[in-house]
């Protein structure tokens, strides 16, 4: 090979950067030691050969990175120490003494006419906002198109870095009309006499360009420390996934939420029945408010998480007193009570503070001599949310695509602090104003149909005070003109 590679194995990598080629290997090492260390002596093996006429690198991932008296720690910290070894996850920012260096893979969206951010931000004109009543309040319900009236936000009202939440759940490029009616049975359900709440119409690339509009305008709204959600379907919401990966940066990218929207269908066509709807996640930058939310453990939660039950009826589950890793100094690799950390693993904090714990009663030990520590259910909390979540639509809803309000709650809890700025720019019949506003939040919504903003001010106008907002909901009502 014109390379200078003669290993009797063959290649995962050989690619051409900046005129320089670059060969490697890449491996997962899920274990120590057998045939993970054979793994791991291939994947370092092209950085050892003489007379390369090309760089080579060993893309690993695994245990082997963990601080300790392994074999692959000692090699990577010694005798490759200064050889071309990366993680898959950190690839794009590693750089080695050779000169290569791997550039950050971009991935973008490419359709007629899209614009730079920063040149939708500079063409935006601010609109010009009527106070209709409500003059000088803190919380802010706006009927117009929401992209000038954003940049009248930033321009005119200083809002640039202040919001702290953003929900939006904008058209999904369905191609429909959505109507409003007094008399409808259900959310699917309506009459060609109702009125248009919103035209769905537009479609393709030109809805991509009109939402990454608005996510420009909405990322400069936001504080470094601000979250956005955005509520999207399954037919467009893996474009739109891209959108938010250039405007955010892929690195906040937190999570792909599933949530269920409805009960089972029975439409028929050749697909499997479509019961959720996505929210992406991201933050503007990773200084992000995260109240750690909590669920409730059910009955088959307790069972199977916390079998165990002590004299005083306190539920509760045993987890080892060790750790994967070796560590070849300290007092976490050496025996406590006689007993050593198990073969390439360590004591998880300093023996010193198991005696603590089997003096509190807190150590279980088993009949074999073996120590476990006792984790009662009742100091846990609930257990951690996960990113499916059953949030049912309204069957009966005073607004189309009306989303559950319990949802929100938990938005606006989990990713702000009483007294934080929200924002939905779609704000549709004011279900995240609502939740802001019961929680102890300010809020700004937009929305440019005249029956959703109705539909907000007959909501807003109606909840009563609770302990986080014990006065009515307070808004200043504008008007674009």
């Amino acid at each position: 090979m014109r390379l200078g590679y003669s290993l009797n194995k063959g290649l995962d990598l050989i690619a051409r950067f900046n005129g320089k080629y670059v060969i490697g290997e890449a491996k997962f090492l899920t274990d120590f030691g057998g045939h993970q260390n054979a793994q791991f002596n291939d994947g370092v093996a092209p950085l050892k050969q003489q007379g390369l006429r090309a760089i080579p690198i060993a893309v690993l991932d695994g245990v082997l990175y963990i601080r300790g008296g392994t074999k692959m720690y000692r090699e990577i910290t010694t005798n490759l120490q200064d050889m071309n070894i990366m993680s898959s996850l950190v690839l794009h920012e590693q750089s080695s003494s050779s000169g290569f260096s791997v550039p950050a893979m971009t991935i973008t969206l490419h359709y007629p006419n899209k614009r730079a951010a920063a040149d939708i931000i500079a063409a935006a004109a601010p609109a010009k906002l009527e106070s209709v009543c409500g003059a000088g309040a803190a919380n802010k319900l706006i009927h117009g198109d929401n992209l000038p009236v954003m940049k009248a936000l930033l321009d005119d009202y200083g809002c640039a870095g202040k919001v702290d939440l953003v929900y939006i759940d904008p058209p999904f490029a369905t191609n429909a009309v959505f109507r409003a009616g007094t008399d409808r049975a259900n959310s699917v359900s309506g009459s060609r006499s109702d009125a248009v709440a919103y035209s769905d119409r537009v479609v393709g690339a030109d809805f991509l360009e009109f939402l990454r509009e608005r996510l420009a305008l909405l990322r400069e709204l936001m504080a470094d420390h601000a979250s956005i959600y955005l509520h999207i379907d399954y037919k467009i919401g893996h474009y739109v996934k891209v959108l938010m990966d250039e405007i955010f940066g892929a690195k906040n990218f937190r999570n792909d939420i599933a949530r269920v929207k409805c009960n089972p269908k029975n439409f028929r066509r050749k697909a499997y029945g479509n019961v959720k709807d996505l929210i992406l996640f991201y933050s503007k930058t990773d200084k992000v408010v995260w109240n750690e939310p909590k669920l409730p453990f059910s009955d088959a939660d307790k069972a199977r998480l916390f079998g165990k039950t002590d004299a005083d009826g306190r539920r509760y589950a045993t987890i080892p007193l060790h750790a994967p890793g070796e560590t070849a100094a300290g007092s976490t690799g050496k025996a406590w009570r006689g007993i050593p950390p198990p073969k390439g693993r360590h004591w998880r904090s300093d023996p010193k503070t198991f005696d603590e714990l089997d003096a509190q009663g807190l150590i279980e030990w088993s009949a074999n001599g073996v120590p476990r520590k006792k984790i009662f259910m009742d100091e846990r909390g609930g257990k951690r949310a996960q990113d499916i979540w059953e949030f049912k639509d309204p069957q009966r809803p005073a607004y189309p695509t009306q989303k559950n309000g319990d949802m929100l709650d938990f938005i606006v809890a989990a990713s702000s602090e009483e007294g934080a700025l929200a924002l939905d720019c779609f704000c549709g019949s004011g279900t995240a104003l609502a939740s802001a506003q019961k929680l102890g939040r300010r809020w700004i919504g937009v929305d440019s149909s005249p029956v959703a903003v109705a539909a907000a001010r007959k909501r807003l106008d109606g909840l009563p005070a609770s302990l986080l907002a014990p006065n009515n909901a307070e808004y200043e009502f504008l008007r674009a003109v």
